[in-house]
């Protein structure tokens, strides 16, 4: 068993878990269940965008312990400010450290960006509990998940008027995707053997059509490989260890940031 297939066992038990603890009629009641979801598609696709999606991940299972020295709303505020397009909050406890809590915090100090949660999705339960804490987005990773369950996730999420992020790490995962998908996330990282590959994002991107805003993850750390990327049609950068490994993870966010408009404008273009 294969870290991935290791997680989604966790997974399972712990959905089953928390159906009982928080059922479906209790998460519709919750506030942000109600509220109008910010669109990451249309945040990646504006005029100037940065592009980056600024993540809060305080462990992996590949590097352990990241940062656990910093508190999400500080992290997460101090990303929007330096100009970040969108947010990734981590969910899964087990392996990576993250929760709900930390996602809904995200959420109240940063009503106006897109969110992200980070999570493995196997059951629609999951779907209603990431709107009801307040995420505008959802992951389907399409290596721990089958054609028509990915289909009716992201159906699900659709219908309560989420987008659809699905991450893929080869070509024969591209046919996974369907109609409910807004942005295809190229994971450059292997999940057998963690390396890591940015090269990964520019073969795939040959494969993947103009109908999906294509974003790429892992492995990005400095603005020539994201300005690299944008060559081949890259509209968004998920960046997460690179800024939290640092003591301010929202300060470092701004400096890439203001170095890739520099390098943008050094280069006599606009940032996107």
């Amino acid at each position: 068993m294969n870290i991935l297939e290791k997680i989604v066992e966790t997974k399972k038990v712990e959905v089953t878990r928390q159906k009982k603890v928080i059922p479906v009629a209790q998460l519709k009641k919750y506030p942000g269940y109600q509220r109008k979801c910010n669109s990451l598609k249309a945040a990646l696709l504006k005029h100037n965008s940065t592009g980056i999606i600024a993540e809060f991940k305080q462990k992996s299972p590949s590097k352990g312990e990241i940062n656990f020295g910093v508190k999400v709303e500080e992290v997460t505020k101090g990303y929007a400010d330096a100009g970040a397009s969108g947010l990734s909050v981590l969910t899964d406890y087990e392996y990576f450290g993250g929760t709900l809590a930390n996602l809904a915090k995200a959420r109240e100090v940063n009503p106006e960006i897109p969110i992200l949660r980070k999570d493995f999705m196997i059951d629609t339960y999951q779907i209603v509990e990431a709107k009801a804490f307040g995420a505008d987005v959802i992951l389907l990773i399409a290596a721990c998940l089958e054609k028509e369950l990915a289909e009716t996730l992201a159906q699900k999420a659709k219908s309560l008027g989420m987008e659809v992020l699905m991450e893929v790490h080869n070509a024969e995962e591209l046919t996974k995707l369907n109609d409910f998908v807004d942005i295809v996330g190229v994971n450059n990282r292997n999940l057998k053997t963690f390396k890591v590959d940015v090269e990964t994002s520019v073969e795939l991107a040959k494969f993947i059509t103009e109908r999906f805003v294509k974003i790429s993850e892992s492995g990005l750390a400095d603005t020539e490989t994201i300005h690299y990327l944008r060559k081949h049609g890259f509209k968004g950068f998920l960046i997460g260890e690179t800024f939290m490994k640092t003591e301010n993870p929202g300060e470092a966010c701004r400096k890439l940031i203001a170095e890739l408009s520099f390098r943008s404008r050094v280069l006599g273009r606009e940032i996107c």
